[in-house]
């Protein structure tokens, strides 16, 4: 797909969402993306989102059922009908209808709140359509304590941290223009922590660099002893 890098976090939804779509129909219809912030799960499950034509909501904090029904169903280009009932059953008739998978992104949100997993459920136990749910690492844990939606999980997808190979595929969005040589892309991984997002900016930041420099080709003696985004918050200088 133009415009996404294709790491291992794409190929991973990309396996999960077929094996939802193709699954015997007398099983379970819902997966669970989890892994720490940073790490692409976002950007991975819109890219799939695009490609089958799923639709894809964030869910917010400050979010209540109703609202989150609202946005499905804006996202659906559906007219919201005003109760939370009725809008409910409009999300189940057209995900029934058309059997295109629901996105909840930041599904965290919806974990710390009884009713809005409840409301989850509801659309899939009515629609009986496929639901992906995303969400940090803790997501598995803390959705065993709700049994009816934990029940209802086909498949577990674990995000994994950013790759060498990943790392080479994002050279191609984020530093197009320039050649990094591997000891220096190797360091950029290494001081990712694992995270998509970091060595994406890194990268942007090195290409940055080798536009105001002139540089084609950046090597690891090249970059020196310039900074590199590693997570950790800058030091603060104290005056005299």
């Amino acid at each position: 797909m133009a415009g996404t890098a294709q790491i291992q976090n794409l190929e991973l939804v990309r396996i999960a969402a077929s094996r939802l779509q193709d699954r015997n129909k007398n099983l379970p219809g819902i997966a669970v993306l989890y892994g720490p912030a940073g790490y692409g799960k976002t950007v991975a499950a819109l890219a799939v989102a695009q490609e089958n034509r799923s639709h894809f909501v964030q869910l917010r904090s400050a979010w209540t059922r109703k609202t989150l029904l609202e946005k499905i169903l804006e996202e659906m280009s559906i007219a919201p009908s005003g109760t939370i009932s009725t809008m409910l059953d409009q999300v189940c008739r057209e995900l029934a209808a058309n059997d295109r998978m629901l996105i909840i992104d930041e599904a965290d949100h919806a974990v710390r709140s009884r009713s809005m997993l409840e409301l989850l459920r509801d659309i899939y136990e009515g629609s009986q359509a496929t639901l992906m749910i995303i969400g940090e690492e803790k997501l598995p844990t803390n959705l065993e304590k709700h049994e009816r939606f934990h029940s209802r999980v086909l498949t577990w997808i674990p995000a994994q941290a950013v790759s060498l190979a990943d790392a080479r595929e994002l050279t191609r969005i984020y530093a197009p223009e320039i050649e990094v040589g591997d000891c220096l892309l190797k360091h950029i991984v290494d001081i990712a922590q694992g995270s998509v997002r970091r060595v994406s900016v890194n990268l942007s930041n090195v290409q940055e660099v080798a536009n105001q420099e002139g540089w084609s080709h950046v090597t690891d003696a090249l970059w020196a002893t310039r900074p590199l985004n590693t997570g950790k918050s800058p030091a603060v200088r104290r005056g005299k």
